[in-house]
C-alpha cells in the first residue's frame, strides 16, 4: 500500500498563555497542507484544544483521499476524480483505494471474480429480514444485516482473513441492500447472479422478481457505476470518522462499517440528496418557478431553505456535481423520464451562480444536488438513495479502517472535553 508520511517543517507555532510558552512543530503533508502537531500539548502545558465539530482538528494523517476545497479538486490515491469516473469500474476505484495502487489487468479480474463468488447471504438471513418491520428504512435494516455479518463470521486478524472480510463485505452489501428493499415492498429476494457485473447484479435483485426476466439497461448499470465512484470517498467525513473511531477499539470489521451506516443515515450527511429531491417536487408542485422559491430562500422570515448548495469543504463548483450535471440531461433524455426536475434544478442553480447573495456565501452545488435527480432519473426509490450512498462509500470505510490499524500512529480513539457543569456539591440532606 503507498501511503505518505507527514514531515516536520522549520517552522513552529509558539503557544503563551500565563505567562508560559509552548514551541509546537508544524508538520507538512504531500500537497503541501500544514498543520500544527499538538500531540506533546496536554502532556507540558495541562491544555487541551476545544474544536467543536472537529472543523480544525486533523484527527490523523492519511494517503487515501486529497481534497482542495477552494480550487475544487478530489483525487482518490492521486488519480483526479474526474479521470476515474469515465474510465474506470467500481470494483477498480475500490481496489484502488483499499489497496494503494490501481490492480493490473490480473488483478483485477481475479478481485471481480472473487467478489462475484461471495455474493450469497447465508439462508438464515430470511429470518433475520423477517423479524424486522416492513415499514423500516432500508438504513436502519442495512446497518443492523451488515452488524450481523459479524456472528456469522469470526472476528479477521491475520492478513489473509482481513482480505477475505474485505471480499465478503463488498460482496454481500448489494444483496443485503436490495434485500432491504423488498423486504420493504413485501416483494420476494432474488438470488445473486455470477454472470452479471456489480452494478447490474444489484439492478436486477433490486427491480427484477422470479416470475419474469429483468433485462438490466446498460445506461443505467453505467450510471450507477458512475455515481458510486462518486461516492467511493471524500476524506474525514462523518461517516468516515465514525468508522475509524469504532475500529480505534479493534472492533469487527463488519461493526465498524455498520456504525459508518448509522451516521451515514442522517440528513445532515448522506440524507442530503433526498432532500433535493423534496425541494424539487415542491417547487414543481407549487409556485413552479425557480425565481419564487429562491426569493423565498433569501427572506430571513420565511423557512424556506436551499438544498444541494454548498459544503462544508468545497468553497467552489464540487467536481462531482460538475461530473454528473454533464451525464444527467443524456440520462433523462435516452431513459425517456420526465425532465420537468432538471429543468428546475438547471434553472436554480443558472440563477444561484450569478446572485451575489448566493455567491458571495460560496453556495455552488454539490454532488447531493445532481445526484437526487440522477437517482430519480434512474428509477430509485427516494428511501434507497442514502443506501446507495453506502454501497459507494464501503470501499473508503474499509480504506480508512485499514489504514488506521496498519498506521504507526494507531491509538484507540479517546478525545477530551471542557466540563461546564456544577463543581463539586454535597449530597442534599
Amino acid at each position: 500500500m503507498t501511503t505518505t508520511a507527514t514531515k516536520q517543517t522549520m517552522d513552529h507555532a509558539t503557544l503563551s498563555w500565563e505567562g508560559h510558552r509552548l514551541e509546537l512543530p508544524i508538520v507538512e503533508g504531500s500537497e503541501g497542507e500544514k498543520a500544527i502537531d499538538i500531540r506533546r500539548l496536554r502532556s507540558e502545558s495541562g491544555l487541551t484544544t476545544l474544536d467543536p465539530g472537529m472543523a480544525n482538528t486533523g484527527a490523523c494523517s492519511s494517503a487515501i483521499t486529497y481534497i482542495d476545497g477552494e480550487r475544487g479538486i478530489l483525487r482518490y490515491r492521486g488519480y483526479a476524480i474526474e479521470e476515474l469516473a469515465v474510465s474506470r469500474s467500481f470494483l477498480d476505484v475500490a481496489w484502488l483505494l483499499i489497496k494503494g495502487e490501481l490492480p493490473t489487468p490480473e488483478q483485477s479480474d481475479t478481485f471481480r471474480i472473487k467478489v462475484t463468488r461471495h455474493t450469497m447471504l447465508h439462508e438464515d438471513f430470511g429470518r433475520f429480514f423477517g423479524a424486522l418491520p416492513k415499514d423500516a428504512h432500508p438504513m436502519p435494516v442495512c446497518a443492523a444485516a451488515v452488524g450481523a455479518l459479524s456472528t456469522f463470521y469470526d472476528a479477521p486478524e491475520d492478513e489473509a482473513s482481513i482480505d477475505t472480510a474485505v471480499i465478503r463485505l463488498l460482496a454481500k452489501i448489494p444483496t443485503i441492500a436490495s434485500y432491504s428493499y423488498k423486504h420493504s415492498i413485501g416483494q420476494p429476494r432474488l438470488y445473486p447472479r455470477n454472470d452479471l457485473d456489480y452494478s447490474s447484479n444489484f439492478l436486477r435483485m433490486m427491480f427484477g422478481n422470479p416470475c419474469e426476466d429483468y433485462e438490466v439497461n446498460p445506461l443505467v448499470a453505467k450510471t450507477l457505476e458512475t455515481l458510486l465512484i462518486l461516492h467511493a470517498d471524500h476524506e474525514q467525513n462523518c461517516s468516515t470518522s465514525t468508522v475509524r473511531l469504532v475500529g480505534s477499539s479493534r472492533s469487527h470489521l463488519f461493526a465498524s462499517i455498520s456504525s459508518g451506516i448509522s451516521a451515514l443515515w442522517g440528513e445532515l450527511h448522506g440524507g442530503a440528496n433526498q432532500r433535493v429531491i423534496e425541494m424539487l417536487s415542491s417547487i414543481a408542485e407549487n409556485e413552479g418557478s425557480a425565481e419564487e422559491f429562491l426569493r423565498r430562500a433569501k427572506d430571513r422570515d420565511d423557512t424556506t431553505r436551499l438544498m444541494g448548495f454548498g459544503h462544508r469543504v468545497y468553497k467552489s463548483y464540487d467536481p462531482r456535481a460538475s461530473i454528473l450535471k454533464g451525464i444527467c440531461g443524456d440520462v433523462v433524455n435516452r431513459i425517456g423520464t420526465s425532465s420537468e426536475l432538471l429543468d428546475i434544478a438547471l434553472a436554480l442553480e443558472e440563477i444561484v451562480l450569478r446572485d451575489d447573495y448566493f455567491v458571495s456565501r460560496n453556495l455552488y452545488p454539490n454532488v447531493d444536488f445532481y445526484s437526487g435527480v440522477l437517482y430519480k432519473a434512474l428509477g430509485i426509490p427516494v428511501n434507497m438513495y442514502t443506501v446507495l450512498f453506502a454501497l459507494g462509500r464501503l470501499p473508503g470505510w474499509i480504506a480508512h479502517w485499514l489504514e488506521m490499524r496498519q498506521s504507526p500512529e494507531f491509538r484507540i480513539g479517546r478525545p477530551r472535553q471542557v466540563y461546564t457543569g456544577p463543581t463539586e456539591r454535597p449530597l442534599p440532606t
